[in-house]
């Protein structure tokens, strides 16, 4: 139990779930939610697998919000973050950090060329403003061009770059933001069917710059895949036409890869790779120090040198975090684990099509390496959300050893997106553990 005196914690105080949740209602924002009609800490991981307060062991396919990309207590990885604490901690972006410069290079390295600077931050959120930042000032316009059904963080004005009634507390915002209907074959916003739909959602884009803006807006924003959202999954052609739509007007591209980077999607480093595309910012945190705090972005050198004032970021970029970002990245590399996101995502994705089969209430299978949704619905036809359906299924696998997350516009998604170390045995179980959750739920 910790020490409200002296803020210790003693090595094993037991499972105190119940008193944890109480604590944290009374002293937490009330917009931190919790998943589970009965919330755990995780207290402890290892490799694919986490442990709650009563040492009960479960198949993590969340990964802290596809953060944790490498595993949970990955020598490889924490032994340098350990000797770098023993060396220094922190000094500011007003000395050169080693660590930090290394890491730009090989993020320049694993980018187009024409990305040539690198600014680091601590969060995805914090990145994402930077970018409005530098696409304002370049273009002196405060308009953005954003994706409905996307999220970009939960600052001021991110939040209202976020195309998500639940994730958008005020409408104020310095931006001035314009939706495009989103690639969501699923669900798309003029009911056709891909590939017959001649594409309207990229179209769209074209049509709101040429009638809703002034015609020079600052930027485009959009992940590859939309994680809050629901893992939507673009055509494999889509962000290539309005990269197209994006150059005749003059638009600069900014890709979130929050979610998608790293080698997460399995077909290349970053998702705007698998789609064929070179945009002109791109926003990466999460995945990259494998659950260390970090967010940064690459820009071309027009939009770096849009900022003319003096700017710093105390802690971005520190020597703990780009350290452990270096680690990881290593990591992913010398174990071939973009490699692995595919064939086991892959492998997933069929499993998962198995499942629709057997059960009804999963309406959509989506994804890409091992960002993969499921989508629950009241009945196929209708494709009306099962948001209720979705908190039981997840809680019922919580209750036989299997963490997954939600997300989507009405909550009734089931996101998966593990650990990359995650095998084809950890898919079977992972699939088990499903199949008897959606069975109990809809007895």
């Amino acid at each position: 139990m910790a020490s409200l005196e002296t803020g210790t914690f003693e090595d094993d105080p037991g499972d105190d779930s119940v008193e944890l949740l109480r604590r944290h209602r009374e002293s937490l924002f009330p917009s931190v939610g919790l998943f589970y009609d009965e919330p755990i800490e995780l207290r402890r991981g290892e490799g694919q697998f986490v442990y709650d307060g009563a040492g009960r062991q479960y198949l993590d396919f969340f990964g802290g919000i596809a953060t944790v990309s490498s595993g949970h207590a990955i020598p490889e990885i924490n032994d340098p973050i350990k000797a770098q604490l023993d060396r220094i901690t922190h000094s500011s972006t007003l000395f050169l950090i080693r660590s930090q410069i290394e890491l730009a290079e090989r993020i320049k390295a694993m980018t187009p060329p024409h990305l040539s600077r690198v600014f680091f931050t601590n969060s995805g959120t914090e990145a994402n403003e930077a970018a409005f930042l530098i696409t304002t000032l370049n273009r002196e316009s405060n308009e953005i061009v954003a994706l409905r059904h996307s999220y970009h963080g939960r600052s001021f004005a991110t939040i209202n770059a976020s195309g998500q009634t639940p994730w958008r507390s005020s409408t104020l915002s310095p931006l001035h933001v314009h939706y495009v209907g989103n690639p969501y074959c699923y669900r798309c916003p003029w009911e056709k069917t891909y590939p017959s739909c001649d594409l309207l959602c990229a179209r769209d884009v074209g049509a709101v710059i040429e009638t809703t803006t002034s015609g020079n807006p600052a930027a485009f924003i959009a992940e590859p895949i939309q994680g809050v959202g629901g893992f939507i999954t673009p055509p494999p052609e889509y962000f290539q036409e309005v990269q197209a739509i994006l150059r005749r007007h003059g638009v600069p591209f900014i890709a979130d890869e929050v979610q998608t980077g790293w080698g997460r999607l399995g077909a290349a480093d970053f998702g705007f790779q698998a789609y064929g595309v070179e945009p002109d910012v791109v926003v990466f945190a999460k995945g990259l120090a494998n659950g260390i705090p970090i967010g940064g972005l690459i820009a071309t050198d027009e939009l770096a040198t849009a900022i003319r004032s003096l700017s710093l970021s105390t802690f971005g970029g520190n020597p703990i975090a780009t350290t452990a970002a270096l680690a990881n990245l290593n990591y992913i590399a010398t174990h071939n684990l973009r490699d692995n996101a595919r064939r086991t995502g892959g492998y997933l994705i069929e499993r998962l099509w198995e499942l629709a089969s057997r059960h009804q209430v999963i309406g959509d299978v989506r994804g890409m390496g091992l960002l993969v949704a499921i989508e629950l619905v009241r009945d196929r036809r209708s494709k009306e959300p099962a948001p209720d359906l979705t908190s039981r299924v997840q809680d019922a696998a919580k209750e036989r050893g299997l963490i997954v997350g939600r997300g989507g516009l009405h909550g009734n998604v089931l996101r998966i997106c593990p650990p990359l170390i995650v095998t084809a045995a950890d898919v079977d179980a992972a699939t088990t553990i499903l199949d008897a959750a959606f069975s109990v739920v809809m007895r």
